[in-house]
């Protein structure tokens, strides 16, 4: 095992050396993970807090959540050993579709398919080099989330949860949205940089779409005209999917994509309800009103059949993308929960959250 250390924002990396095996039985000869930590791990290992991010996101969280991670906020690195460790199959640091596999290539299209479940067991491997013992919480919107509740399910080591906007199994309206993208990206020509940036922007601009709201819509951009198409919300469209297409791989996108469709709780452990009802620990589900990409009774399903689950429902006219623009919110509900379950000694130590 080798860590390699980097200053400023720049994620941290580790090489776990000897054979992963993924669900699918195709295995990866080694492991490198990017990840980001804030705070420091107690002497016993016991305070960690997990934060796993979603589709397009990085181990740097807090940049894309900054309202809960800080001194007295829900995620406090005074008290807590935060870790954020980019996805597998990702493309900031971890091994994905875009590092080099044996043949000194990039895997590209050949690298294996993930799961969510596969995503977690390596976050598991890398808590376990970082010398964590138990996790106080492990917390994700949308594939996050989906994340937050595969870690508490695999893991005796998990205190508490926190799934926020994230559904017990991708339904196949959810599949759907997923198609739309891969269709966009297997109709454009992918063999230079222009038809490769193309492709991921059309399909980001599809998925921008699965994430708001109608209302929103209505009331950010109406009949608006832009100022490089017809209409402002197009050109909202087009930077959303320049910006992604400028700093993501389109082969990890499709493994994610594929990695989230394949999400079920309840494969092998007699479907989601079942696997649900044996999860006897503290668990937050935060449904959004407005989303539409994963509706709020689908989400609150998990709440429902979590026996210490606790459902919040967030008041939002911004969609699914809400668990990242409502931040004040969301930090709210995550520290009043991590309040109520506290140990008494930390709480009277003065512990933050």
């Amino acid at each position: 095992m080798s860590v390699t250390r980097t200053e400023g924002s720049a994620p941290s990396t580790i090489t776990l050396r000897g054979p992963f095996t993924l669900e699918s039985g195709d295995v990866l000869p080694s492991l490198t993970i990017a990840f980001h930590t804030w705070g420091k791990r107690s002497p016993a290992g016991d305070n960690a807090v997990v934060v796993c991010h979603a589709l397009t996101g990085s181990s740097d969280a807090a940049q894309w959540w900054p309202a809960l991670i800080g001194p007295g906020r829900a995620l406090d690195p005074c008290e807590d050993y935060i870790v954020c460790a980019n996805v597998l199959g990702g493309c900031y640091g971890t091994t994905g579709p875009s590092s080099l596999a044996s043949d000194g290539r990039p895997w590209g299209p050949r690298f294996p398919r993930v799961t969510v479940r596969d995503i977690v067991r390596a976050q598991q491997r890398l808590l376990d080099a970082l010398g964590v013992t138990r996790v106080r919480l492990v917390i994700g919107g949308s594939l996050g989330g989906m994340q937050a509740l595969e870690w508490a399910l695999l893991d005796s080591g998990v205190e508490r949860a926190a799934i926020i906007a994230a559904p017990a199994q991708h339904d196949a309206w959810a599949i759907a949205w997923s198609d739309a993208q891969r269709r966009v990206l297997a109709a454009v020509p992918h063999d230079d940089e222009f038809g490769h940036r193309a492709g991921l922007a059309a399909a980001r601009a599809i998925a921008m779409i699965s994430y708001r709201h109608p209302d929103s819509f209505a009331k950010r951009f109406a009949r608006t005209a832009g100022e490089d198409r017809d209409f402002a919300v197009q050109d909202w469209l087009g930077a959303h999917g320049d910006k992604l297409a400028a700093r993501f791989d389109r082969h990890t996108y499709l493994g994610l994509l594929a990695a989230m469709d394949s999400h079920d709780v309840g494969r092998g452990r007699g479907g989601a309800e079942r696997a649900l009802r044996a999860l006897d620990k503290p668990a937050l589900v935060v449904s959004l009103k407005s989303d539409l990409l994963y509706p709020a009774a689908s989400v609150e399903r998990i709440a429902e059949w979590l026996p210490q689950g606790e459902l919040a429902r967030l008041e939002s006219p911004h969609g699914h993308d809400a668990f990242l623009i409502e931040q004040g919110e969301v930090a709210a509900l995550v520290q009043n929960f991590r309040r109520r379950h506290e140990s008494p000694l930390r709480l009277a130590a003065g512990g933050g959250a």
